[in-house]
């Protein structure tokens, strides 16, 4: 399964609320969290979500790694393929 920035971003935004950051589609991927407005709380709230609906299990650690909403999607399809394996 190919796990999306779009994806990804319905997750944030259903988890943690839509970002307030008036940044464009364009740009969102690759947009901090901070710049987004999305705080460590945010980012767990999402993790929850994410092992719900994907069925993949992000550790805090590799959480906070992730600075964007596009490596974010990368952790989670990573975590995903090893998870299958």
């Amino acid at each position: 399964m190919n796990i999306t920035v779009d994806e990804i971003r319905r997750v944030i935004v259903a988890s943690a609320g839509a970002s307030e950051s008036g940044v464009s589609d364009a740009d969102f991927a690759d947009t901090t969290f901070d710049a987004l407005g999305y705080e460590s709380l945010a980012l767990m709230e999402t993790a929850t979500a994410i092992e719900s609906e994907f069925g993949v299990l992000i550790p805090d650690e590799l959480l906070f790694e992730a600075r964007t909403p596009r490596e974010l999607a990368e952790l989670v399809r990573s975590a995903k393929e090893a998870a299958a394996a």
